[in-house]
Formats: C-alpha cells, structure tokens, sequence
C-alpha cells in the first residue's frame, strides 16, 4: 500500500519549531510630513523650556531659528504642522477642509458600508427624540460678513505685530474667573480669538469653606478665521483651559497707562488704588426712582474708609451708598482708568445740583446712568487697551464697535 503524500496544509498545520512563523515587517522610514513635524516639535520644545523664540545667540538656536524661518515662510509647511503650533508661531494658516463626500469616500477600512441591519442613520441604542430632555441650544461658529470682520481682522493683525515684537506675550491659562475677561486675546485650538462680550451673572452659594461665586452666561468670541460664536462663557475657559493659551495685554499699554490684576500679578506688584463702583441708598424721588445710576470712582485708600461718612458728602448725594463692585489696581495711575470711564460714559452723566448748608450750589458729576454690566464691560476693555476700537451708544445703552 503506497504512503499518502501530505499535502501542503499538512506541512503548515506540522511546523514544531515555528519556523514557518512570521511578522509583518514595519517600515522605521519616516515620511516627509513626519520630519517636518519632528523638525518643527523642536522648536515647540525649545519654547517650552525657554519661553521665547530661539535667537541668534548660539549655532543650535540660529539652527532653530533658520528652521522657524523657513516654516513661516511656507505655506505648504504651514498647513502640515499647524495643528502642532501650540505656541502660534504660525499665526493664522487657512486650512483645507475635508467635505462630507472626502470623508465618505476615504473610508479605507469599510466602516461606513451599511447593510439593512447596519446603518449610520439608525440608532438602536440611544433614546429617541421624544425621549430626550430639551436641551439649551449649541452654541456653532457662523461666518461674519467681511464688511463687518474687517475691523476685527485689524485688530487681529495688530495682535500678531505685537506678539512677534514680544509687546505681548502668551501665557498659560491656568483659571477661567481670573483669566477670562472681556475685552481680552485668546489661543483656542491654534486659533486666535477675541471675547468681545458676554452677557454674564454671578449666582453665589453656600458651602461649609464660605460662600462661593460662579459666573454663568453667553458670549460673543470672534474668531481670526471670520467667525463667530455665542459659546457659553465657562464652555469657552474649559476649552481654552484645554488646548489654549491666554494673550497679555501689550507691554507698551502697560507702561504707559496702568495694569490691574487677571490673574499675573506678581509679588512685587503694588496696588496704588481701586476703582468702585457705587449705587445709591438716597429716598429722595429724584434719585431713587432713576434706573442703573451708578457712581464711578477711585480712591487710593479703602473703599469701605472712603464710603463711610458718604451721607455727608455731596459727591455721594448726601445719602449712604451700597457698594456694588471694587477693582483693585497695581502699578499704575487708577485716577486715570477713573477719567477714561467718565469721559466713554459722559453721554449719560446725571446732571443735577444740590445747595448745601452755607447756600453753595454743587454739581457731582461721577454719577452716570448706565447698566451695570456695560460699566464692567467698559473697564475691561479699557484696561487691556481695546477701548480706542469702541464707543458708548447712548440710544441702546451699549457699547459698539467703531466703524473704520
């Protein structure tokens, strides 16, 4: 009888020793794009260790510097290592967005083939509409018409001329009550933004530790790219928070006029005074029963001293006064902030007159009639320099952007 000759599976399925075991070898060749990523992570290294741009002072950093160079000076360069430009080096870079139909048709693996058990568009495990709770809308980017960007792209544009001339520089954003204001720059995702407003409240609790405050609300970010957002204002520092960085005001704004704590204030820092804002206690008809009138001023002592005997002072209107909001200044002239707010506001200053004791007529004139929060938005945008883009509307009670 003739031996059965194995066949090949035979010999396969018999290998003892592994021999006929093998691996998938992986390339270790990087590609183009990969080297200019490791190039250009280089460079983000050599800032995070620093913080600055390389220079010219040694032959490794004129290497980086060269490299640096060369990717700002590309724009193919730039669109590949722009999603790794955590410092915004780069500035803005116009990316090339996929459509659905790249999408679609880049499914390599299959994933979006659908059969009538399997759909994309059928859910079996998630609860139907009706089952759902309505929720607050979502907040999505919009484009902005390119009459209205255009002062805003100025503005950008400034801001990247004062981050390369290191007039500004860009800081970790650690705390979203100290480092989100209005009126400031931010780096969200690579993107340079601007929260131009926001309509926030402040709702306070009771914890064990003391009373806490949280602010809530949406706002108004515009984006480098022309778009916009009504994002709500902690969504907004969460996400910053996340994956971006904040924008210091200008050092040459700083110098010249004065610079009150966001959360950088170093030790040797001196505060030279506070602004406050005031409303007042008085029963007479004349002023109790005007709407938003606030008085805004300055003192270089504290408020609580400054305020105490107010209901014998005609700057105070002869009566007590409830203090409604303190800004504590460093470094610089807080009487000059007070005559910024006075002359943006000057539209609504109350015009009245009081005859004191002795027969003399008296005018106070730190009292406006304005919305609180339009006060809060104004000394934002004055003590990080936007101010001079902006103006007080005196019909809506509001503050608008300048047209150019």
């Amino acid at each position: 009888m003739s031996k059965k000759k194995p066949t090949l599976d035979d010999i396969f399925n018999d290998d003892e020793f592994g021999l006929l075991d093998s691996k998938a070898k992986t390339s270790t060749v990087k590609t183009e794009e990969d080297r200019l990523i490791d190039s250009f992570e280089e460079i983000n290294a050599f800032i995070d260790k620093n913080n600055r741009e390389p220079s010219t002072s040694s032959m490794s950093e004129y290497g980086l510097l060269a490299k640096l160079k060369n990717f700002r000076d590309d724009e193919s360069k730039k669109k590949i290592v722009k999603p790794f430009d955590r410092h915004n080096l780069l500035g803005y870079v116009e990316m090339e967005k996929p459509s659905l139909d790249d999408v679609l048709n880049d499914d390599e693996l299959g994933l979006l083939n659908t059969d009538k058990d399997l759909s994309i568009f059928k859910f079996k495990h998630t609860p139907k509409q009706e089952d759902r709770a309505q929720t607050d809308f979502v907040a999505q980017r919009k484009p902005i018409k390119e009459k209205e960007f255009k002062s805003y792209e100025a503005m950008f544009h400034k801001v990247h001329q004062e981050i390369k001339a290191g007039k500004r520089e860009i800081k970790p954003f650690k705390n979203i009550e100290k480092n989100l204001h209005i009126g400031n720059y931010y780096i969200m995702d690579g993107i340079l933004l601007y929260l131009e407003s926001a309509d926030l409240e402040r709702t306070e609790w009771e914890q064990k530790s003391g009373n806490r405050v949280r602010v809530e609300g949406r706002t108004r970010t515009i984006f480098e790219n022309g778009t916009e957002s009504n994002m709500l204002y902690r969504s907004l520092g969460k996400q910053i928070q996340k994956n971006g960085k904040l924008i210091t005001n200008s050092n040459e704004y700083t110098e010249n006029q004065l610079f009150v704590s966001s959360g950088l204030v170093e030790e040797e820092d001196v505060q030279t005074g506070w602004i406050y804002v005031l409303k007042s206690k008085s029963k007479d008809p004349k002023i109790s029963e005007i709407k938003d009138l606030y008085k805004i001023g300055f003192s270089s002592t504290s408020v609580d001293d400054r305020i105490k005997n107010a209901k014998k002072e005609a700057t105070y209107l002869y009566a007590d006064v409830k203090k409604i909001a303190t800004y504590n200044v460093y470094n610089r002239n807080a009487d000059k902030l007070e005559l910024l707010l006075h002359k943006f506001f000057a539209s609504t200053c109350l015009d009245i007159e009081f005859t004191n004791d002795k027969g003399q007529r008296i005018n106070p004139r730190e009292w406006f009639v304005v919305p609180f929060e339009v006060i809060e938005e104004a000394i934002q945008l004055i003590l990080n320099g936007n101010i001079v883009n902006y103006t007080f509307d005196f019909e809506s009670k509001s503050i608008k952007l300048k047209n150019n």
